[in-house]
């Protein structure tokens, strides 16, 4: 019986019918990897609509619509992700491809990060390092572009007026033929941020935010199997901290971020090969008095050179090798005192290396495993040997079952090693052993995904006093982490309706071995779900979440920890004549009194009204 097989294998897709290949893709996607991994692992896809029903910023996005816990210092303050029970260190940020946390912190700050100009964002749970390198312990969180042809000319624009003075403003151009395409898009996002919340008594005094992005992207078809395509973003932050009394000491954060890289892509046959070169700098200042000289700040700088080699030696068995180098250089700025040198970090670098191979093999349309490997090189630090084990298997026309393994791993940051005082160039590498089974049930428009995990960390890297009055980092904690994610879908389009809804929820069970205490800001229970309805030009959408229990200390001590809540939201939308849309949204219908970190309330009820012209 002839077999069909349907890949998406690099920049294109490609149909591989017993050998015989056949382009059905005119997309240009920079993350050519994540086609490959949706074959084996489960990805939460969301669009740029999706995004824009919480268009405040990043945190919000994740927190109504993933299974991931956001830790947020109130609305569009300082903001760190949780998946599984893992720390936002072990959580991977990969932009097009390249993994883009901190050198010096090791993850992301969530509001610190472009919300607008991308065309999906997919949040993976699960270990991935053998693809995506350091700190993809806990997941990843995946922010792509592509670029498409044969598109002609396209353009919209899309402004926001909201609650606490919030303005938000995005626009977008796109031109494409059949050998080139071009995307510029651009936002502004400025709030006052000065809620109130009195049942705690808050006032979020010294609210403000504002940030500034601009996205640049290009591709250009050199030869029939053969492209060159370039992306860019620039980033420029400000974010004030929140004070707690009318004369408290005002601080602020400023931020700014260049990402570019620029690959050229070969698909001939059974061969593909993409070869990318990235520049990524991340700036950071920490204003102790509003509006004075900067009292510390760094500066990081990477040059990365990635090659993702494709081959299928037989029609069933597929080749992946992944090789890349990296220079990462940090500086790290704090003014000298007449006493002593004071400097945090100094002017540092190191070189990285590493080898990944992966091996996929596809002995039927409803078998198919890959087994992968890899070796990191990091200057003067031991990294272990990384391996992943996958396979998927579609038993039934309803049922399918895949089971993933992994040894993922984090390496120690510039902070890790090298602030001064309290710097530990004797850190091991994070290490984490990590299993996981998805299993996926289809009846119509319905489909259930039930994933049972299981995940041991070790030499955890923590900071800790010492008896020299500063902080010092050592590899102390174990921590096992388990649990379940699941989730349900439907999406029915009937006449003039198309209805689509999701509901997730989430147990994290994670232990620290020693104490045997849930980790801190680790809830129990998560349940996220959204609800959208159309009908011709009518849009209306409603998105709920309820976070259980959650410890805020290592003794799980129930007067400190955090109540449970649920919060509601819902919005509304009518486009006229196919070019104007009009929305209005009601975040926090419920008017709940909640808190993420301790001591920070989020907003109570509020509201926004948006305009978006399509050319």
């Amino acid at each position: 019986m002839k077999k069909t097989l349907i890949l998406l294998l690099s920049s294109s897709a490609y149909l591989l019918c017993l050998g015989q290949e056949k382009a059905i893709d005119t997309v240009y996607i920079f993350d050519n990897q994540m086609n490959r991994v949706k074959l084996f692992h489960k990805v939460n896809t969301l669009t740029p609509s999706d995004i824009q029903k919480n268009s405040s910023n990043l945190s919000e996005v994740l927190r109504f619509q993933s299974s991931v816990y956001i830790k947020e210092n109130g609305r569009g303050m300082v903001s760190s992700p949780s998946f599984r029970g893992t720390s936002a260190q072990q959580t991977a940020f990969v932009w097009n491809g390249i993994n883009i946390n901190s050198n010096f912190l090791g993850q992301g700050d969530i509001n610190n990060m472009p919300l607008f100009g991308y065309d999906q964002m997919e949040v993976k749970a699960g270990g991935g390092s053998v693809i995506y390198g350091s700190g993809a312990i806990g997941g990843s969180i995946h922010l792509n572009n592509d670029l498409s042809f044969n598109k002609g000319l396209k353009a919209s624009l899309y402004s926001e007026v909201a609650s606490f003075s919030t303005f938000i403003n995005f626009a977008q151009a796109a031109y494409s033929n059949d050998k080139f395409s071009f995307k510029v898009s651009g936002n502004h996002i400025n709030s006052q941020n000065d809620y109130e919340v009195e049942e705690k008594n808050y006032l979020n005094r010294n609210g403000r935010y504002y940030n500034t992005t601009f996205n640049l992207g290009a591709s250009y078809k050199i030869a029939q199997h053969q492209t060159i395509s370039w992306q860019s973003q620039f980033f420029d932050s400000s974010q004030n901290y929140p004070i707690f009394t009318e004369n408290g000491n005002k601080t602020k954060y400023e931020t700014q971020s260049i990402r570019s890289l620029i690959s050229w892509d070969i698909n001939k046959g059974k061969l593909s090969n993409s070869l990318k070169a990235a520049y990524t700098e991340e700036n950071f200042q920490y204003f102790g008095i509003y509006n004075t000289p900067k009292t510390s700040g760094s500066t990081g700088k990477n040059y990365i050179f990635k090659n993702d080699f494709n081959y299928f030696i037989l029609p069933k068995l597929n080749l992946n090798v992944i090789t890349e180098f990296q220079v990462n250089k940090g500086e790290g700025y704090q003014p000298r005192t007449s006493a002593e040198n004071t400097e945090s970090i100094g002017n540092v670098s190191r070189n990285v290396g590493s080898l990944a191979g992966l091996l996929r093999y596809f002995p039927t349309k409803n078998l198919r495993f890959e087994a992968g490997v890899k070796k990191d090189f990091v200057e003067d630090i031991s990294s272990p040997v990384l391996y992943s084990l996958s396979g998927k298997w579609n038993p039934l026309s309803w049922y399918s079952i895949g089971l993933n393994a992994s040894k993922n791993f984090r390496f120690p940051t510039f902070n890790d090693l090298y602030w001064n005082p309290g710097g530990n160039l004797n850190l091991r590498p994070e290490k984490s052993y990590q299993m996981d089974m998805d299993h996926e049930f289809k009846l119509n428009a319905f489909k259930l995904t039930v994933s049972p995990y299981y995940m041991s960390i070790t030499d955890n890297i923590v900071w800790l006093p010492t008896a020299y009055g500063y902080w010092s980092p050592v590899n102390i904690n174990k921590v096992e982490s388990y649990g379940v994610e699941s989730q349900i879908t439907f999406d029915k389009k009937f006449n003039d309706h198309h209805l689509r809804f999701n509901i997730g929820y989430t147990f994290a069970k994670s232990i620290n071995k020693e104490t045997k205490k849930q980790m801190m800001y680790v809830p129990l229970h998560k349940v996220f779900g959204n609800f959208d309805y159309q009908y011709t030009f009518l849009k209306f959408y409603v998105q709920g979440m309820f976070n259980g229990i959650t410890y805020t200390t290592t003794d799980e001590k129930r007067e400190d920890a955090l109540d449970p809540y649920f919060v509601l939201n819902t919005g509304v939308s009518a486009t006229l004549l196919k070019k104007y849309t009009l929305g209005f949204k009601v975040n926090n219908l419920t008017n709940t009194v909640y808190e993420t970190v301790s001591f920070y309330p989020m907003p109570k009820r509020n509201y926004s009204i948006s305009a978006t012209i399509n050319f």
